[in-house]
């Protein structure tokens, strides 16, 4: 896919929205959507909502209904390769030629709203969110799934009216922007619900689900609990994405389906069929290069560590050996919870920094790994790792590698794997 002309010029701009909107809300949001004639009122939304999970669940809530026969749209964050992943209809991402002309429409709208002053213009973020809006009405999407990019009640994504809202998880993460407790956390993410819509929770921890049920009352919403809907994890619906997590994101799909079931029917067997198909790139996805087995499984906070500690567990009990593991975070308490986990299974360890602002230099995450480990620790660059297309340099023939951490970086080992010519977009990212 060759850019357009004007697609460079138009990545540039979008990058120099990444520190635009520096006022945390969703005040310019509300600007930006009433200027464009709410397109964000012209489709059915699922409004998604967690510290892990949310994306999964949205992928496959999408691939339940375009089996069925809906017309989907999809809005996720952050991208791996390409900007054009956020916002996709039917599974095909926005292009970018359609990239140029969306911004060439809302720039001078953001700049009427910026004029006064520019922490009033609306950033990277915003931009997109817009662009996913106007794209879904345009599209006449029947359903689509929208993800918060940052917690929830102040998130861009928080201007819509939802069919139904879910709260996949709670856990510590983004701490700086959504407070460093559980129920600080929780306050965050339930601010997505809306008077008089129905509620889905996961698995969330007994503080955070005590929250979300009383600001649901105060509401006068509907609660359903996943957990209630399926009080035996023997009978979770199965799916091809790897860990019991993702069971429960599966469950948590499926749950959504019941709740929207009168206005949305759908097939029974095909769900299942769907969610056995899921394409959710980065989580415990397995590449098979010419003579080495690759896994690249985003791993970004605490409780994305334990499902990984899960998931190497049954690794090295099927390969009957450690793997190597490249691992790269932004931020040092994310950090600590991954090296934690990680040298307990790797055979050698190689430390990489994302080519991003936030990221953890290499040298911090060596310091995050307990005294107990005993792998071989190297501090490597991404070009010497990944030099071509296809190739990876670490190991032997046989070998199975892991690359974990950040989901920029697995984006950044995609690309690299995958693009004989680089895209450059890796960049165009939030800020949070």
């Amino acid at each position: 896919m060759s850019a357009p002309a004007d697609y460079n010029a138009t990545r540039d701009y979008l990058y120099s929205l990444k520190y635009q909107g520096s006022k945390y809300g969703i005040d310019r949001m509300r600007l930006f959507v009433n200027a464009l004639g709410h397109p964000e009122r012209a489709f059915p939304i699922i409004h998604v909502a967690g510290t892990n999970g949310k994306g999964s669940t949205c992928s496959m809530l999408e691939a339940i209904y375009r089996a069925n026969g809906y017309k989907t749209g999809l809005y996720s964050s952050p991208h791996l390769v390409r900007q054009g992943e956020r916002v996709q209809v039917n599974r095909e991402i926005l292009d970018e030629a359609d990239i140029v002309a969306y911004t060439q429409q809302l720039k001078p709208l953001a700049e009427q709203i910026g004029a006064h002053d520019p922490d009033d213009h609306p950033s990277f973020f915003e931009f997109m969110t817009a662009m996913a809006l106007l794209r879904f009405a345009e599209a006449q999407v029947d359903l689509a799934f929208i993800e918060t990019g940052l917690g929830g009640r102040l998130d861009a994504t928080n201007v819509v009216d939802p069919e139904l809202s879910i709260i996949t998880s709670v856990s510590l993460d983004h701490i700086e922007q959504l407070g460093d407790t559980i129920e600080q956390i929780t306050s965050e993410k339930a601010g997505i619900i809306k008077p008089g819509k129905p509620v889905l929770i996961g698995k969330l921890p007994a503080v955070a689900e005590a929250l979300v049920r009383r600001v649901a009352q105060e509401n006068g919403c509907k609660v359903t609990s996943v957990r209630e809907r399926f009080p035996d994890v023997g009978i979770l619906p199965a799916t091809n994405l790897s860990g019991s997590c993702q069971r429960w994101n599966a469950a948590t799909a499926v749950a959504a389906t019941e709740i929207l079931g009168e206005r949305f029917p759908i097939k029974p067997a095909l769900t299942a069929t769907a969610l056995q198909s899921i394409n959710w790139p980065g989580r415990w996805q397995t590449i098979q290069l010419a003579d080495k087995t690759l896994i690249l499984d985003a791993s970004h906070n605490p409780e994305g560590s334990e499902m990984l500690d899960e998931n190497l567990t049954k690794l090295v009990a099927h390969l009957g050996t450690k793997p190597i593991i490249v691992a790269g975070t932004l931020g040092e308490f994310r950090a600590r919870s991954l090296m934690a986990v990680v040298n307990r299974f790797a055979r050698e360890l190689h430390l990489l920094a994302p080519d991003q602002s936030r990221a953890t230099p290499t040298d911090v995450l060596e310091s995050c790994i307990p005294d107990t480990n005993t792998a071989p620790i190297y501090h490597q660059q991404l070009e010497d790792i990944f030099p071509a297309v296809g190739i990876c340099t670490l190991g032997e023939s046989g070998d199975t590698i892991v690359v974990t951490g950040s989901l920029y970086l697995i984006g950044e080992v995609l690309e690299r794997l995958t693009c004989e010519t680089p895209v450059q977009q890796g960049k165009l990212q939030d800020t949070p």
